[in-house]
Parts: structure tokens; C-alpha cells; sequence
């Protein structure tokens, strides 16, 4: 039988480890708002095809999930970890190296992404197996990671670039990545026995309504997530006419904003509201905020913006793990259940940026298309979400 401690000093060094993690595997690619200015006005490139490079470590980042997953079920959390990171630092240094777009595909792009999603799952599965009533509120203080390394990690590229040049400033953040991982890996603690036995993918669980119609609403979620990280900074230069730094100066705002929300979403989830309907309205929110964004044309509008759709984003991101816990009784099936959702997502996040930037370009630099496109995706993923409550228990 299962009991987990629910609490402790063991058990919140695990939500440690876990948030440490994520402001490597999420943070990281929240900062290519940062890269995607610096290469089109370096490399000369249309924006959906420098959009292409975050897009694939993104979605690298969730399709190897499942794979970490399976391997967290089977007892090798910190050992895939350690892989994981090591890819990331490797990929972030041969980044710091290349000169040609080909060569920041597949440093940056291939490279890094396979690292970042071999290294996000197995904290949550261990995270999870610590924590029963207060769950929801552990992932999210875990998730909360995310908007503090999307705050610091752009910070360090934008501010050291003028300092010591692109190049040793990419190096910078590997060295941080370095010490962060390290410290992650020494307070690791896995609890569970492993599951050895046991299919990669656990097909029978697309049979349950609740997980499959929660895996489509998750797609529709995830193909928009990442377009206002991409294109605010480009959307504040071109639309807005901010200067440079303060444009990257909204990226740090909105993803340093996202960070209170997410604990404040785990305590509504598991108090008051339920993870999948926290999850949902998030969702639906952040929708609203997407078709919200196509009448900001100011520079006040703008910061005013960011404000609101951080707060937002955060509560989103931070009960998604919460959710899909609560979809699953048995915890040694975590690993493999939350994976095959992130394998899903990754199709979604491969396509969404360039599909906007697409928009974008067709529409001769204009936004409000792909504004448009990122809300009702959204909102439709939130519709979904919807119906997957009522599945559950109506």
C-alpha cells in the first residue's frame, strides 16, 4: 500500500530538486524571445524560420518524456537526470560555438532539447510519491522554477551580451546550468521501488474518456503556450516602438510574474477548486488575454500586458502537472501516463511558433492574425479540459 510522508523536510527537498530542474527545462526555452531577436537581426532570417529553432528544442523537451518517464517508473531517476543534463550544458556550449543556422538547429535545437526532456520527467514522478494532499500545491511550488529560470536566464544573455559578446554569454548560462543541475542531483531522493515490467506506452489509457480528452485539450494548450514568449519582444519592437532592451525588459516581466501565481494555483487546486478545474479556467484566461493582446499598441498598454498575461501563464503552468497527477491513482504509472501527454504536446509545440510566425509573415508583419489563432487554440484546448471534468464526476 502506498503512503506517502505528505511532508517533511525529505519530502519538500524533493519540490527543491524539482524546481531546480524546471528552471533548466522550462526556462531555457521560455528565453528564446531573447534568441529570436538577437538571430533575425543578426542572421537576417524571417521569423518563423529562426522560430523553428526554439520550437524544436520545445518540443524535443516534451517527446522525449516519455522515455524519461518510463524510465523513472523503472527506478533511474538520477542517473537519467545526469544524462539529461549533461546533453543541455553540451548543447548550450556548442550553441555559444556556432555561426550558421544549420549548426543552431542541431546544437541548440536538437542538442539541448533532448536533454531538457530527458531531465524534466523524473522529478515530477518522485515529487509525486511524496505527497498526497497537498500534491497539487508541491508540483506547483516545483513549477514555479520554470518563471524563475525564464526571468534569470534571459537576463544573463541580454545583459552579458553588450559585456563579453554573444558567444561567452551563451557559455555564462552553461555554466549555470552546470551548478544548477548539480544541486539538483544531490538532493534527489527517489521513494517508490521501480516498475521494471511494463509497457512504454500505456495504450489502454487512451480508452479512459477523462486522460484522452485532457490529452487533446493539453494539445490545443501547448500549441499556443509558447507564442507569447516567442513574439513579445518582437511584437514590442516592431508594433510598440520600444527600443531593444526594453523590449526583452517584458519577457522578464512576464515571466517573472508567472512565478507567484503557480503556488497560488496549487493551494486553489487542492483546498478549493480541484486541479483540472484550476487548470481549466487558467486556460481559459490565458486564452482571453491572447485576443486581449491584438488591441495593445502602447508602450504603457504593453508593460500593462505583460503584467496580466504572466499572472495567467504562471497559474496555468503551475497546476498542469497537478491535473494530470489527479488523472492517475497508481503512482508508479506516472512517469509513463505524464509522459505519453508531453510525447502529444510535442507535436503541438514543433508546429505552433512557426505556424504563427507563418501568420505573421503572410500577413506582411501584421499580429493580430496570429493573435487571433493563439486565442481560439486556447480557448478550444480549454473547452476540452472542460470536458474532461465532467467525465470525471460531472
Amino acid at each position: 500500500e502506498f503512503v506517502p510522508p505528505d511532508g517533511g523536510l525529505l519530502a519538500w527537498s524533493q519540490v527543491l530538486a524539482g524546481c531546480l530542474v524546471n528552471m533548466l527545462a522550462w526556462g531555457l526555452p521560455a528565453t528564446f524571445g531573447v534568441y529570436q531577436l538577437y538571430y533575425r537581426d543578426t542572421l537576417g532570417l524571417p521569423e518563423s524560420q529562426v522560430s523553428w529553432i526554439g520550437s524544436l528544442q520545445t518540443s524535443l523537451a516534451f517527446l522525449t518524456c516519455t522515455f524519461a518517464g518510463r524510465l523513472a517508473d523503472a527506478g533511474y531517476v538520477r542517473s537519467t537526470v545526469a544524462s539529461g543534463a549533461f546533453l543541455v550544458i553540451f548543447g548550450t556550449f556548442m550553441t555559444s560555438l556556432s555561426t550558421t543556422y544549420w549548426q543552431l538547429l542541431l546544437s541548440q535545437g536538437l542538442c539541448t532539447g533532448l536533454g531538457l526532456g530527458v531531465m524534466f520527467m523524473p522529478p515530477l514522478s518522485v515529487i509525486n510519491s511524496y505527497f498526497d494532499s497537498h500534491r497539487s500545491l508541491a508540483l506547483a511550488i516545483s513549477a514555479s522554477g520554470n518563471g524563475i529560470g525564464s526571468v534569470f536566464l534571459p537576463a544573463t544573455i541580454q545583459y552579458l551580451i553588450p559585456q563579453i559578446g554573444f558567444p561567452w554569454a551563451v557559455r555564462a548560462s552553461g555554466l549555470l546550468a552546470l551548478v544548477i543541475s548539480s544541486l539538483a542531483l544531490l538532493l534527489l531522493r527517489p521513494r517508490l521501488p521501480p516498475r521494471l515490467a511494463g509497457p512504454l506506452i500505456e495504450w489502454s489509457a487512451y480508452r479512459e474518456a477523462p486522460y484522452a480528452l485532457y490529452t487533446l485539450g493539453a494539445f490545443l494548450f501547448f500549441m499556443a503556450l509558447y507564442f507569447g514568449f516567442f513574439f513579445i519582444t518582437p511584437y514590442a519592437r516592431n508594433i510598440a516602438s520600444f527600443p531593444t532592451t526594453p523590449s526583452v525588459h517584458l519577457l522578464l516581466l512576464l515571466s517573472g510574474l508567472s512565478v507567484p501565481t503557480r503556488p497560488l494555483a496549487g493551494y486553489l487546486a487542492d483546498r478549493h477548486l480541484g486541479p483540472v478545474n484550476t487548470f481549466t479556467l487558467a486556460t481559459l484566461l490565458l486564452g482571453l488575454m491572447c485576443f486581449a493582446w491584438t488591441g495593445v499598441r502602447s508602450r504603457a498598454g504593453m508593460y500593462v500586458f505583460a503584467v496580466f498575461f504572466g499572472l495567467a501563464n504562471g497559474a496555468a503552468q503551475g497546476v498542469f502537472v497537478g491535473s494530470l497527477a489527479s488523472l492517475t491513482a497508481d503512482p508508479r504509472r506516472m512517469g509513463t501516463r505524464f509522459g505519453m501527454v508531453c510525447t502529444t504536446a510535442a507535436v503541438a509545440t514543433l508546429a505552433g511558433p512557426p505556424m504563427a510566425g507563418a501568420i505573421i509573415d503572410a500577413s506582411g508583419g501584421g499580429y493580430v492574425g496570429a493573435q487571433v489563432w493563439a486565442g481560439v487554440v486556447i480557448c478550444a484546448g480549454a473547452a476540452l479540459l472542460g470536458a474532461a471534468r465532467v467525465k470525471m464526476g460531472g
